[in-house]
Parts: structure tokens; sequence; C-alpha cells
């Protein structure tokens, strides 16, 4: 965080820097201008009200005195006045040194009339001057005009004009910029230091908390993104909990019956037909554990529809083999099971893996007899245009009266290991249902749990219909 307030702070320290240099840079080469404008200007009525007064000295014959008062006044001002000649050369009023080179003023020629400027002279340097013509542009012998001329410093009136206003300017950038500076500090280091903090905390025990939505926009999604990655990781630790307590449920049955038969075949406790009971019991608690684990390997694989074998299926032909396989079970405990009849003359044609069809009906089927009563009924159905897809799709369906999901549990029975009823589990490993989702959406689908009126429950999946044949 240091390294930011530091990189924060130099940030307003070049921006502060740079406004001032800009403002100083704008402020010099506008007031420039003024001061150029302002000299022209007095140099012109400095010009004009002098000449007047010459002009009525000359006629009352006070000619020399005139050009004294006159070179008095203008060396007071640090103006110097001079004769341009026709060849352009600036000559001394009243014997005053000249200037022998040429100098290109832009006079309009007009007896008369005045011009003012700024131009470079020829000993190189930058002066301000008025003129008045004395005979038009073209004449060949004579002065030209009366010209006054004072040196260019609007430069250094500007850069000095500049200088004493930027100590204000300097102070007010430092008093806004410390403040938005801090206001920026606050805003951005605040929020990413409570953020560092949780980081730290769900680093040692997982318990990042809830951060308050603060700060700029970046810095609140930020946050935003952290509370719901700490919300995901609480909930997954209390799934890994929830998983680590079912396993154990599911591993401590087998294990118990798998070390008691062995332990009485070791000691020949078990003789006779009590030591073929014990082997076949070891045998059947072995492919349990074992059925667990492919199933603990079946999430992961199928999770991302890999392995899956698309081709054509029947899907009432699929239904009437599902029920076929399952009649003897569900007679066994005292249920029926049947396949209702769909849409009059159609027979819907899916593009999936057969096998895992298969699996999801068969799944879906035994965790309905796993909440099922003596007496009890399941049946399966179908329909096109199921929901959740603007595609046509199938809808495959399992609905039993058996006992329901409690309530609010329609979409945790699809969590892994996770048994909302364990009535509707039975002695499963809580991977049915989970593998069912998983299963469907690597075809592109999705399956929904619901209970229905006035008792018993459906789980559906439906999946992209690909073909149609009436």
């Amino acid at each position: 965080m240091g390294r930011l307030s530091f990189r924060l702070g130099a940030t307003m320290a070049v921006l502060a820097l740079a406004i001032l240099l800009g403002v100083g840079l704008v402020t010099t080469v506008t007031l420039r201008s003024l001061h150029q404008s302002a000299t022209e200007a007095n140099l012109v009525l400095l010009s004009r009200s002098l000449l007047t007064q010459a002009k009525t000295d000359a006629m009352q014959g006070n000619l020399r005195a005139a050009i004294r008062d006159l070179d008095a006044v203008l060396s007071d001002q640090g103006v110097t006045p001079y004769l341009l000649l026709a060849d352009g050369r600036l000559h001394g009023i009243d014997g005053g040194a000249g200037i022998a080179a040429p100098v290109d003023l832009d006079l309009t020629g007009a007896r008369g009339a005045g011009d003012s400027g700024t131009s470079v002279f020829p000993d190189g340097k930058r002066y301000a001057w008025a003129s008045t013509s004395l005979r038009p542009a073209g004449a060949l012998t004579g002065p030209r005009a009366i010209v006054f001329t004072a040196a260019d410093d609007s430069g250094a009136l500007a850069l000095q004009d500049v200088l004493r206003g930027l100590p204000l300017v300097a102070v007010l950038t430092l008093v806004v910029g410390g403040a938005l500076g801090y206001w920026i500090h606050r805003s951005v280091t605040g929020p990413l230091g409570r953020l560092a903090h949780a980081t730290e905390r769900v680093a040692v025990d997982g318990s990042g908390g809830v951060l308050p939505l603060e700060g700029p926009t970046e810095v609140r999604e930020l946050t935003g993104r952290f509370n719901a990655m700490t919300g995901e990781l609480a909930a997954a630790r209390d799934r890994e909990t929830a998983l680590l307590a079912n396993l154990r449920h599911d591993l401590r049955t087998p294990l118990t019956v798998i070390s008691g038969f062995a332990a009485a075949l070791l000691d020949g406790t078990a003789e006779g037909a009590e030591r073929e009971r014990a082997a076949r019991a070891i045998e059947e608690e072995a492919g349990r554990l074992g059925a667990l684990v492919d199933q603990l390997h079946d999430v992961e694989r199928l999770r991302t529809g890999s392995g899956l074998r698309p081709e054509s299926i029947d899907v009432i032909g699929l239904l009437e083999e599902t029920a076929a396989r399952f009649a003897a079970r569900s007679s066994a405990v005292d249920a029926s099971i049947e396949v209702l009849p769909g849409e009059p003359g159609a027979t819907p044609v899916l593009t999936a893996d057969r096998t895992a069809v298969e699996r999801m009906l068969a799944n879906l089927v035994e965790n309905a007899l796993a909440a099922l009563r003596p007496g009890g009924h399941i049946w399966l159905s179908w329909a096109v245009d199921g929901p959740g897809a603007s595609a046509s799709t199938v809808t495959l369906s399992v609905t039993d009266d058996g006992r329901g999901f409690p309530a609010g549990s329609t979409e945790r029975v699809f969590e892994r290991f996770v048994r909302g009823d364990p009535s509707r589990h039975g002695p499963g490993s809580g991977l049915g249902l989970a593998i069912v989702r998983e299963l469907a959406r690597g075809h592109g689908g999705d399956a929904i749990a619901e209970n229905v009126a006035p008792q018993g429950a459906r789980v559906s999946v439906w999946l992209p219909l690909l073909a149609t044949a009436g």
C-alpha cells in the first residue's frame, strides 16, 4: 500500500507541476502579447501628441527648441525618434545616432498615416515602433516618415507578472491538489487495504467476511468479486465438511461389515453356510465401495461431458426399457412403475449418449424408489419443447407419490453428497442426482427438481432435441 500511496503522491506532484508550467506558459504568451500591444499603443499616442506639439512650435519659429524638448521627453521614457529615409535606413533626429542598415517596416505609405508594430532591427533586438508618414511610398528622396521606437521588453514584463502571480497559483494548486490527493488516497487505498487484510484472513482461516462496497467503481467491482469469491469459498468449505461427513457415513457401514466377516473367517467362527454368507457379504460390500469410488470419478469426468458418444435414441422406447428394467425391484417394494403416453402420433428422437441417458433415468428411478411407501407409484413421462432453451428440447421426467423434497431443498439436492431428506437417497452415496445434472449439462441441457401436489416429487431432465420423427 505504501508504494501505491507514493505513486499517488508522485502523480499529484507531477500533475501540479505540469499545471503550473502550463498556466505559466500560456499566461506568459498572453501577457507578452498584451504588453506589446500596450507599448505600441503608448508609442502611437506619444508620437501623435509630440508631433502635434512640435508642429505648433515649428509654426511659431521654435523648431530647434521643439526638437530639444522632444528628445528630453522621449529619453525619459526610453523612446528614440528616427527619420525613416527612402532607402529604409533610420536617421537620428537633430544629429542623433541612426541605424545604417535598412529596416523593413510595414508602412501603409499614405501621407500623414500612422502605423505601428514590433520588428527585429539589424542589431538583432526586437523593438516596438510607431510611425507617421511624411511622404507617400515610392518617394526617392527625403525622409519618408518619423518613427518612434522603444525596446521590446514585453517578454520580461510578462515574466515578471507571471512570477508575481505564480506563488498564489502554486498555493492554490497545492491546497486543491492535496485535498484531491487525500480524497483519492482514502477512496482507493482504504478499500484496498481492507481487501488486503481480508485476503490475509482468507489465507489463514478462510473467514474473509463481507466487505463494504466503497471507493471508485473499479474498486467496488473488485470488492464485490472478492465478496462473491469468499462466499463461494465458504460454501465450498461447508460442502467439503458435508462431503467428509457423508463419506465417513457411507464408508463406515461396509467397512464394519467387511471387517466383522473377515475376522469371523480368520478365527474360524464362520463355518459351513455362515462361511459362504460371510464371503458373499464381503463381496457385496466391496462392490458397494467400488461403486462409490466409480461415482466419485464419474462426477469429475462427466462434468465436462467428456467421453460422450452421441447416437439417435427413441425416447419412448428408452422409457419403456427403463420401466421394464426396474419392474422387478418396484414389485419387491409393492410399488408400480409405468410410462405415461405423450403427444399422440409423435415419436421424439434424441441425438445423445445412450449410456448416459440410461444412467440418468436409472438414477432418477432409484431415487424415486427410495422415497416410496408400500403401494406407491412411479411415472415416466416425456414432453417436447421443455423449459430452459430457445431451441427445441425434450424433457424426460420421473414422478413419484412419495414424501417429496423438504421445503427449500429442490436446488441443493443436485449438490454432491447433499441429502436434503435421507429417505430420498436410501443407502446410496448421495451422488445420484449430482451425476444426473452433470450428465445433462454435458449434453447442453440441465436438470430440475420440484414437489408435486398433493404429495410426491418430480425430477426432470431437458436435453436438446436435434431430430424429430412423426
